[in-house]
């Protein structure tokens, strides 16, 4: 998702996006530790994704 998009939800639209995304990265890593997981580069995507949506949720805070 681009950081255009994200910028305009609203805040708890992000959070709940965080939410899911951090459960996304869990079943990746538990797929990985179980050998299931075959494409190991979404874990570092998903890991990207959640920084994106805490970086505009730490600017809208701050109110820019």
């Amino acid at each position: 998702m681009k950081v255009s998009e994200l910028r305009q939800k609203s805040t708890d639209e992000l959070n709940k996006l965080v939410l899911d995304l951090l459960r996304e990265q869990f079943e990746y890593r538990m797929k990985l530790a179980t050998g299931q997981l075959g494409q190991t580069h979404v874990i570092k995507k998903t890991r990207r994704s959640i920084a994106r949506v805490k970086t505009v949720i730490a600017e809208k805070k701050q109110g820019n």
